[in-house]
């Protein structure tokens, strides 16, 4: 069983930063990636970024784009999610996941999961 495990969540205003970790027990295959999705109340869990491990790309969601920034270690053990320029519809739990990669995302059937952090932001 793969361990994910989350780190850095907590409260921020609004224009402000906040850096996630994500610590895995074992570095994804070639054909996974490493990424990080948020939920809110009522909503279904959304893709923020992965980061693939065969190519290194990255896929960030357009609501992102431009404010959160991946990155990885180099061993691929440990990503982190760099979040600037924060807006209080950023609020919500931020998951990490390592699995099978399926596009732009990562298959939620064939995947680890860290038990979430919470990020809120404020106005």
């Amino acid at each position: 069983q793969v361990q994910v495990a989350e780190s850095g969540g907590g409260l921020v205003q609004a224009g402000g930063s906040l850096r996630l970790s994500c610590v895995a027990s074992r570095r994804p295959f070639s054909s996974e990636a490493m990424g990080w999705f948020r939920q809110v109340p009522g909503k279904e869990r959304e893709v923020v970024v992965i980061i693939a491990k065969g190519s290194g790309r990255t896929y960030y969601a357009d609501s992102v784009k431009g404010r959160f920034t991946i990155s990885r270690d180099q061993d691929w053990n440990t990503v982190y999610l760099q979040m600037d320029s924060l807006k209080p519809e950023d609020t919500g739990v931020y998951y990490c996941a390592l699995g099978q990669r399926n596009g732009a995302t990562i298959d939620s059937s064939r995947s680890f999961w860290g038990q979430g952090t919470q990020v809120t932001v404020s106005t």
